[in-house]
């Protein structure tokens, strides 16, 4: 019996990066020329959504494969249950390594989730620092932790808490590629790297900043209405973080632009380094790249900021794979979403054989539409959103 090799997975998930500030999705100013290399090589998906937006809610439904809402991730704060299996103890089951290096706002005493280890600690609390007081009297919104200082300061940083992170994130991804390739046994890996950036606040080295020309940058293409003229939930929004507390002029909008770009391209960087070890390694030649991000950024469109709606720069995110025996400079544009990446990678691993899972899940599996296959694909993505803002679910 001939056992086929098993696809090593590098999974790369950016933060808050929207579709819409990469050239695959439109952006004709951001640079990335190594996030062009995984485009070339692969699949990129027109129409890829989170199904929740907002970090933690957004990532346990793409670790489980399930709707926010069916596990109970109704905020940043809230626990992951251990009880809920992820991919990741799927993988490991089928015999691969699975390793963590970076953010996954794990919040709970489990802060592996079926990961065999994990090389840097969270950037986040993994406690209930967070959990919002939804009894508290009368009708002040609980706390986002936003505001628009991000947009008001937005500029160049020598160097910030979030640069050193994501420098630790992509070094021990590094050292754990290297040693997956030194290895004897030849164990396929799974290997996600999970960085912090683009989110706020915007403020990019200055090698990044000057990548842009500033008088270049492109504002928004929706403007914003005055509040009492928004709908009821861009009202709520427009309090939530605290617009009414700063006037945002156009030069404010620019500069948190120029600095959202120049994060994009740092970004960039660091997936080229990763990049260049797999070439190094010869790992490149049997290993799945996916690329993509947690949620989007209303970056100004529509007057809004952050995530925490559901319009399109809040919810469309770049998804880009590539691997051995997938399409290659490919435009596929079906309805997916985070919750497919679970029986996607499950297929990968398993040569189309997944096993039996524990409980029904949300998402479908992607490998037909990686082949070309487009023709059992139905279009169906839900988006949920249950955190700050909300007086009952908000679905779409």
């Amino acid at each position: 019996v001939v056992e086929i090799q098993k696809p090593n997975i590098l999974f790369i998930q950016a933060d808050q990066m929207t579709a819409f500030a990469l050239g695959q999705y439109g952006n004709p100013l951001v640079k990335t020329p190594n996030i062009d290399r995984l485009a070339k090589q692969g699949v990129v998906f027109e129409n890829a959504y989170c199904n929740n937006p907002i970090c933690a809610s957004s990532r346990f439904s793409m670790l489980s494969g399930r709707l926010s809402s069916k596990i109970g991730a109704y905020d940043n704060a809230a626990e992951f249950p251990a009880s809920i299996p992820t991919f990741a103890h799927y993988l490991g089951n089928l015999g691969y390594r699975t390793c963590l290096s970076g953010k996954m706002h794990f919040v709970g005493p489990d802060q592996l989730h079926g990961f065999e280890e994990r090389v840097t600690t969270d950037i986040y609390p993994s406690d209930f620092g967070w959990t919002p007081d939804w009894l508290a009297e009368g009708h002040q919104l609980p706390p986002s932790g936003m505001s628009m200082r991000s947009v008001v300061e937005a500029g160049i940083s020598i160097r910030s808490l979030q640069i050193d992170y994501d420098e630790e994130v992509c070094h021990q991804a590094e050292v754990k590629l290297w040693e997956y390739a030194r290895a004897a046994d030849k164990k396929p890996f799974f290997l996600a790297a999970s960085f912090t950036h683009p989110h706020n606040p915007f403020t990019t080295q200055p090698k990044f900043w000057e990548l842009y020309d500033h008088e270049a940058i492109n504002m928004p293409t929706v403007p914003g209405k005055p509040v009492d003229e928004r709908d009821p939930w861009s009202q709520r929004y427009y309090y939530l973080i605290r617009n009414d507390e700063h006037v945002v002029t156009d030069e404010d909008v620019r500069n948190a632009r120029h600095a959202y770009y120049g994060m994009c391209s740092y970004i960039d960087f660091l997936v080229g380094r990763l990049l260049k070890v797999l070439d190094g390694s010869g790992l490149i030649d049997n290993t799945v790249i996916i690329f993509t991000a947690d949620h989007g950024d209303m970056l100004g469109e529509r007057g809004m900021w952050y995530k925490f709606n559901p319009f399109e720069w809040s919810i469309r995110v770049p998804l880009l794979i590539s691997g051995p025996g997938m399409q290659q400079d490919t435009k596929e544009a079906s309805l997916v979403s985070l919750v497919d990446l679970m029986p996607t990678f499950l297929d990968l691993a398993s040569g189309g054989k997944p096993p039996d899972l524990v409980d029904p899940i949300d998402g479908h599996s992607l490998e037909p539409l990686l082949r070309g296959d487009v023709s059992g694909w139905v279009d169906d993505v839900m988006v949920e959103f249950t955190a700050e803002g909300t007086f009952a679910p908000a679905l779409i």
